[in-house]
């Protein structure tokens, strides 16, 4: 890590990254798939945002998302959404501030119903999304999907670590060789792989799988595995206000989003955007938190207590998530010191923040402050960026047309093993600054129609 500006938050659960998220639910814009046609700078994905809509759509109907739809920074789509969540006092005050600076706001849509789902029911506005939901309203995916799947026959095994992928002579896969929890070790074969395990998992796990064919890991005769890894660096700014604004309610993600700023306007003197969220803070501890700049007796204690009364219910805090650029500087590989419990190489995080983000990150502070002014608050602090916000992990593994710039083709196919798919954020070529799990989930639903309906031509060790 002392080679990282930000570090990825990594955790193993059944359900993935959805477990711990804090369920927002945006769409990347159109202009995110074609940066390069559009500015000349980063590269094209392989496909459009047009081609992603069907998907976008499904998988809004799978998981269950609320919201409000005709967002004038999108397109017109057919998506069927709940109800948004209630904005709150939160948004309201929120978007009275932006009203007055004529800027873009928007309910937020969430990964969270709003009326009652089989046995899920609708959001009571706990403001726990981040950590689960008591009335399993969140769509983490080991409550939105995860049922369905092994209803229809998944089998799941946890507490389990992927060693390699294997290969035969014919340098097909031909399945995984994992470690259980007791340390033995199993193989599991397969006509076709697929791997999600994010930026930082997919890449080690193609980094440990060498062999006479792929002396460099599998699926890196780009040299690409590992590289250009995106992070979205975060920053925010509180506002405390004079009236009570109830911010201990939920959703937590965000009451209501902007993308005012999220286009390319190269006159800021930086290259992309950034998304904002309004977001709730909703106990003593977060509240705390915000504080933690300051010297610990300032925090604790008679002033601890002191800080909480002035803030907690009175405040709430604009967040902006940045588009940082892929750079093949950025990446991971595996450590040569660093072994995980059952021998495994760690993986190892380059990563530095680029002048031009310290640049974008500075720039939306200072309208994150205005934005609070302007709807009369009465303190405004910012919340530096922090280095454990790494929780968005993309671009190792990217996608492409060109199999010497790219890791697999646009449906997640590797270039070098055709039963190889990979179907995680690290196919991403760009990170948007908006939230990726959206845009991961359609991508995963595409490729996964285009290899069932191309399955007869699919090469097979078998």
């Amino acid at each position: 890590m002392s080679e990282a500006d930000l570090y990825p938050i990594n955790f193993n659960g059944v359900g993935g990254s959805t477990v711990l998220f804090g369920a927002e639910w945006p769409r990347f814009l159109p202009s995110d798939f074609k940066v390069n046609s559009l500015y000349g700078f980063a590269d094209d994905w392989p496909f459009t945002y047009e081609d992603l809509l069907p998907y976008y759509e499904l998988t809004d109907e799978m998981v269950g998302i609320s919201g409000r739809p005709g967002d004038p920074a999108y397109p017109t789509s057919d998506s069927t959404l709940m109800r948004e969540a209630p904005i709150g006092r939160v948004g309201v005050k929120a978007a009275e501030g932006m009203n007055k600076l004529g800027w873009h706001w928007w309910p937020g849509t969430q990964a969270i119903i709003t009326k009652n789902q089989g046995d899920r029911g609708a959001c009571a506005r706990w403001g726990m999304c981040m950590h689960g939901c008591p009335e399993g309203a969140k769509g983490a995916f080991d409550v939105a999907m995860w049922p369905a799947a092994i209803a229809a026959g998944a089998n799941i095994i946890t507490e389990a670590r992927v060693r390699e992928i294997t290969v035969n002579d014919r340098g097909l896969a031909t399945g995984a060789t994992w470690i259980d929890a007791e340390g033995n070790e199993h193989h599991t074969a397969a006509s076709v792989v697929i791997v999600c395990g994010n930026a930082v998992g997919t890449a080690r796990l193609l980094q440990m799988s060498t062999s006479n064919l792929f002396p460099n890991g599998i699926a890196n005769s780009s040299g690409l595995v590992g590289k250009n890894l995106m992070m979205h660096p975060f920053v925010g700014v509180m506002g405390i206000y004079e009236e009570d604004l109830q911010s201990w309610m939920g959703p937590l993600g965000a009451s209501l989003y902007s993308l005012q700023f999220a286009e390319t306007d190269l006159s800021r003197g930086f290259q992309r955007g950034a998304k904002w969220c309004a977001m709730p803070i909703p106990g003593p501890m977060d509240v705390l938190d915000r504080y933690k700049d300051l010297p610990l007796e300032q925090r604790t204690g008679a002033a601890g207590q002191r800080l909480v009364e002035k803030a907690l219910g009175r405040s709430f805090e604009w967040a902006a998530g940045i588009e940082d650029m892929p750079d093949e500087s950025n990446h991971v590989s595996l450590s040569h010191d660093l072994f995980d419990s059952s021998g495994l190489p760690a993986p190892k995080i380059n990563y530095r923040l680029s002048e031009d983000s310290i640049r974008n990150l500075n720039w939306n502070v200072e309208r994150m402050h205005e934005a609070h002014r302007a709807a009369g608050a009465i303190e405004t602090k910012e919340v530096p960026w922090m280095p454990a916000v790494g929780w968005h992990m993309l671009g190792t593994a990217r996608c492409g047309t060109d199999p010497t710039r790219s890791v697999v083709d646009q449906y997640g196919r590797s270039h070098d093993v055709p039963n190889l798919y990979i179907m995680d954020g690290s196919v991403f070529v760009t990170s948007s600054s908006v939230n990726p799990t959206s845009t991961i989930t359609a991508f995963a639903a595409r490729a996964t129609e285009h290899l069932i309906e191309t399955a007869a031509d699919q090469e097979a060790p078998l």
